[in-house]
């Protein structure tokens, strides 16, 4: 396998939760970098993949969720994230975009040993994606300008642990190479 894929995490989002106003400044400063890998990876035909959490609503499907989520006041962060007819979409329960979801499948259909994490939040459910793809042998790169935080400090320590612990590629993401 030689493949890479852009996972965006939990961007489809209706920011009305816990920590959300401490999250909205880092989503909105991500957003410019997740928006130009989704068109650099829509051109180079990288497989995009939406990883996202259905709020506890286990009936919903992926345009559900969007809906609700471009209903809300923060809708100019969910707006320019739109999957297209060609994005895949996986609904996940907890933290690691890979718990009890059929993505490590979906990857290796897709011949994916590259996955490239963008979305929030840092220092939760990118660290804990990231371990789960370190673990599955899939080389991790997170670019920095592309992920949001709800705590700064906890999110630095999370992208040190991550370049550290699991060999992950810190970068920037003009600097993603497909």
């Amino acid at each position: 396998m030689t493949g890479s894929a852009l996972i965006v995490i939990d961007m489809i989002n209706t920011y009305e939760h816990k920590d959300a106003e401490l999250l909205l400044p880092a989503a909105e400063a991500a957003l410019p970098g997740i928006v130009s890998l989704l068109r650099r990876a829509r051109a180079a035909d990288v497989p995009v993949i939406y990883a996202n959490d259905n709020w506890g609503q286990w009936r919903s499907h992926h345009g559900e969720l969007l809906e609700e989520a471009l209903a809300t006041p923060h809708a100019a962060l969910v707006e320019p994230l739109r999957p297209d007819e060609e994005s895949l979409f996986i609904v996940k329960a907890r933290h690691s975009i890979f718990y009890e979801t059929p993505l490590t499948y979906l990857l290796t259909e897709l011949g994916v040993d590259r996955v490239v994490l963008t979305g929030q939040v840092t220092e939760q459910c990118v660290l804990y994606s990231a371990l789960d793809a370190h673990i599955r042998r899939l080389d991790v790169v997170v670019p920095e300008d592309a992920v949001a935080a709800i705590h700064p400090e906890l999110a630095e320590a999370a992208l040190s642990m991550m370049r550290r612990n699991m060999n992950a590629e810190i970068t920037r993401a003009a600097d993603v190479a497909w």
